[in-house]
Parts: structure tokens; sequence; C-alpha cells
């Protein structure tokens, strides 16, 4: 054996399988020509982030649109920040929003694929025989730095106007001998294995960044980190041998990785690996005193995707949102296809904003309200039960106590030609349909200025002798049309717009009466279609009601 091979040994004495084995362990994908592999690896350090659920919408689409395939990988290597139940948080919502997960962790606990265990703190013999290979071959290299050494270096280099890293004549383990590790290895010392870096900072590469185009950056010439004193591996070093054996084609990341880029290549190369395609996506931004910056999770109650389950966005409704952020004609393929899903639009990264799109709440709540208009009435009923189990426990108990009544009263004016866009989120349904429930409803005798007390009483009372819930729309305004003129309203607006000093008011002043007296309110959806809902008896109570109140 020569130094290196002993070396190795030394390091890593119980790693004993070879890359070789790996590589048959986990072949090539068996893809269509073409066929994107895409990932996501998120740490489970906390919730899920706006940003990652962006970033797993690029990644879905893209795998989606080539007829690829779209994993998760959790990257656990950081276990003091872990969370308890941040991988089922992260998951879970991603299984929320309907990212569909074809590999990796599909629940909190549950993961499939091939090319597991996707949990990196579950790989490390995978790392180590990478790790060990490159130490056989002089490419790496164990550094016995304390911290308090790697800071007079930082210190130093500071001083002195240079560049801080640990690299050059600064590297200062690079070429320690066999024997020299051994004795410090024997004492007990703990130590990192290093990339022996051949890079040199006046060189330059030159990528393809598939989202922001050609970027040129200084090679890498420092010695990173690829394991720690514990074995477990830095991103770089487990991004680059995950991404090889799990077939991962192209890396869409957030791009405060770009910087990383030269040191990614760069190892794909020295591992004898072909490199992937990196696309880097520009951050979600926010407005903050007219200046631009990151959401951020600590300012920003949005970055929390929760915070959007919360607030009754409907899933759709966000990734509808997040694609117009995604992709500049988006917006334009929606309005031509409204309803199709978002899955059929031909997604390309090169639409994708190299700067950073704002995020905007009022266009999200537009872009919600058409998505909730275009549901059918079980489509609603669905989704706003489901709702109403997990964050309103009182307003699930009313709309499940019957199901078909519910059903009748959000499917109000949801089959015209342009429905209403009154709902945008689900947390405002329970205001918006309280007037369907007596627990909730609230009644009021805001009537019209220029319909007296008296006319109130009358109208609402002669109206209950000829009200038939069989009658049609027309019928019944013909009904409130009829009664008007004898109580000095005018039956047709034309009619009071012409003479407007010869009447108290109109018929829709009326109408007006009856909707506050049914409904409490002033504005509400078809009052014909609200009064069949709420059946004959409860209208008559409402109304009797509202007289004696007067």
């Amino acid at each position: 054996m020569n130094d290196y091979d002993l070396m190795a040994e030394l390091l890593l004495p119980r790693i004993d399988k070879t890359p070789d084995y790996y590589e048959n362990l986990y072949p090539k994908r068996s893809i269509p020509e073409g066929a994107r592999v895409t990932r996501i690896a998120p740490s489970p350090t906390g919730y899920l982030h706006l940003g990652t659920l962006f970033a797993a919408l690029v990644n879905r689409i893209t795998a989606t649109a080539s007829r690829g395939i779209f994993y998760t990988r959790i990257e656990d290597t950081d276990k003091k920040r872990e969370i308890e139940g941040g991988i089922e948080d992260i998951i879970d919502g991603l299984n929320r929003f309907g990212i569909a997960i074809d590999e990796g962790f599909i629940s909190g606990q549950e993961e499939k694929g091939e090319y597991g265990p996707y949990r990196q703190s579950r790989r490390a013999e995978i790392y180590g025989a990478y790790a060990k290979e490159l130490i056989r071959k002089g490419l790496a290299y164990p550094c016995f730095c304390t911290e308090e050494e790697l800071e007079e270096v930082r210190s130093r280099q500071e001083a002195e106007k240079l560049r801080t890293g640990y690299y050059g004549k600064f590297a200062k383990h690079r070429d320690i001998s066999y024997n020299e590790a051994k004795a410090l290895a024997d004492s007990g010392k703990p130590f990192v294995v290093r990339l022996k870096s051949p890079g040199r900072e006046q060189n330059k590469i030159i990528f393809d960044d598939v989202i922001k185009g050609k970027i040129e950056m200084p090679e890498n010439d420092e010695d990173f980190v690829l394991l720690k004193s514990d074995g477990i591996p830095t991103y770089h070093f487990a991004h680059a041998v995950d991404d090889h054996l799990m077939g991962t084609t192209h890396v869409l990341r957030g791009d405060e990785w770009i910087s990383s880029v030269p040191k990614h290549i760069q190892l794909f190369k020295i591992l004898g690996f072909k490199p992937v395609r990196y696309g880097h996506i520009a951050p979600i931004m926010k407005l903050d005193g007219g200046a631009k910056r990151k959401i951020s999770k600590r300012k920003d109650p949005e970055a929390a995707v929760r915070f959007f389950a919360e607030q009754g966005y409907d899933s759709e409704s966000v990734i509808n949102y997040l694609m117009t952020i995604a992709a500049s004609d988006f917006e334009d393929w929606r309005r031509a296809n409204p309803c199709e899903s978002y899955k059929k639009f031909k997604f390309n990264l090169k639409k994708m904003s190299v700067s950073g799109a704002l995020f905007d709440e009022n266009k999200l709540i537009d872009v919600s309200k058409n998505t909730v208009s275009r549901m059918s009435g079980e489509e609603v009923y669905g989704k706003l039960t489901e709702w109403a189990h997990e964050f309103d426990k009182e307003f699930y108990v009313l709309l499940t106590r019957d199901p078909e009544y519910t059903k009748a009263v959000v499917s109000i004016d949801r089959d015209a030609a342009k429905p209403r866009k009154d709902i945008a989120k689900w947390n405002e349904a329970k205001d918006y349909f309280s007037y369907f429930y007596n627990e909730l409803y609230t009644p009021s005798s805001e009537y019209p200025d220029n319909v007296s007390k008296d006319d109130v009483i009358k109208f609402l009372e002669e109206y209950k002798a000829v009200y038939d819930p069989a009658d049609d729309r027309q019928v019944w305004f013909d009904k409130i049309k009829q009664i008007a003129p004898g109580l000095n309203f005018a039956a047709e607006s034309k009619e009071y717009k012409a003479n407007p000093q010869n009447y108290k008011g109109q018929a829709g002043d009326l109408s007006t009466v009856l909707r506050i007296a049914v409904t409490g309110r002033r504005n509400t959806p078809d009052l014909c279609s609200i009064m069949k809902v709420l059946g004959k008896e409860e209208v008559f109570r409402r109304i009797d009601s509202a007289v004696k109140s007067i």
C-alpha cells in the first residue's frame, strides 16, 4: 500500500465499500430522452417556507413538462438546528398544495423509490466511500486545524485585505504526510476531510444557467470541507454524490447558491461525474419602505406556507398565483384557458424572472377569487368543510349538520355565465354565508332612507301574501313591481328616472327592503335563490320578526 492508501485506511477504517459498489447499486435511470429529473432537498430546520414551495413548484412542473421525475430528499446533516416535526411540516405542506412527489419522502415518515435512503443522515457510508476514494487518489486530505487556528488565519487575511478562506499558503495541512497524520490521529486530535482543490482563482469557469443564462465566475481554489469531524458531509459534497447517484439532471434552487457553483462543478469533475445542469431561482421579494427585500421568516407571516392554509386560501389559488411569478406568459395562458389545470401549461425556465418578483397579496386575492368562482358547489362544499374541520370547528359543525342544505347554499350563482367573485379564501365564508345559519345570522333594520317604516311594514305584509317559492327570478321580481305602485314606488326604474318627483322610489328599493329583512344585508347573491334555500317557513319567520322590530 502506498501512503495515500494508508491515509485512506487511517482516516476511514470502517468504510469497506468502494464507489463501484454504489454505482452498481444505483444504476442509471431508464427515462425517456429529454426527460428531466429534478428534486428539492430541504433541511428540517423550520417550517415550509414560501420560497421552498415556489422552488418545489418550479421543479415539479419542469419534470412534468419533460415527462420526467420529481423527488424529495431530506438534508438533515445539521442535527443541532433540526426541529421536531420539521420533515412532516415540509412534506405535508407540499402535499397540501398539490405538489405531487414521484419519489423520495412522500410523507413525514414514508419514502419510496429505488435510489434511497432519501435522508442524508442515513447515507454516511456512501459519502465515506467516495471520500475514501478521493483520499486514495491524493485528491483529499485530513485537516487537523482547530477553530482558533482557522480564526487566526481569517484575521490575518482580513488584516492583509486578502480573500478569506482555506486555500494556497493558508491551507496548513494540504501536504500533510501519512506519518504526520497518523501521529495527530493517534493522539486523538479531531480532523475534517478537505478537497485538495486543483483550481486557480485567476482561471474562469463559464456555465450556462438554465434560468439566468451564461455566467462567468472565478474557478474554485479553496480546499473546502467534504466530511466534518463527525463524518457527516457538507452540503457541497453530499449534493454532488447524491445528485449523481440519484440521477438528477437539473438542480433548480435559490440563487443564493450561485456562489457555490464553482465548487460544485469542480467536485463533479474530480469525482468523475457528469455535472448536472444548474438553474438559479430568484427569490420572492417584498416592498418594505419603498425598497425591495427578500420575504423574511422573521418579519413576514406569509413567509410560512401554513399562513395560506390558516387563512383559507385554496391550494389551487396559491399555486396559480405562484405560476404567475414563475412564468411571465402564464397569465395570458390562464385567461385563454380558465378551466384547465396549470399542469397543462407549457412551462419554460427561460420565461422566469432573473431578478425576483414581488409578492402581491392583492393579486393573490384576485387570482383566488377567480379560482374559487370556477368551482362547482360540490367542490366548494368539500374544500370549505375540509378547511373548517381543521381551523374552525364551530363552523364545521354548522356546515355538516345538513350537507345538502349547505351544498345548496354554496351553489347559489355558481351556474351563471359570470359567477360572482365574492370569496377569495375560506376564512371569509363564515361571514359571507352567515345569514343561512340562525346561529350566525344578525338581523338589521337599516332600511333605505326613502322607505318609511309604514311602507316597510305594508310592503313586507303584501309580499308575504303573494310569495311562492316555485317562482323563477323574473316572476319573483314581477311581484315586487306589482306591489310598488300601490305604495307610490315606480315599477320600472326608467319611470323613476324620468319623473323622480312623482315617486318615493322604485321597485328596486323595495327589493332591498326584502333583502335586509331576510338576510340582514343590502348586498347578497340572488335573493330569489337565497329565499328558496332558506325555505318559506324561515323566510316568513324572518319577515314577521322584521315587522315586529319596527
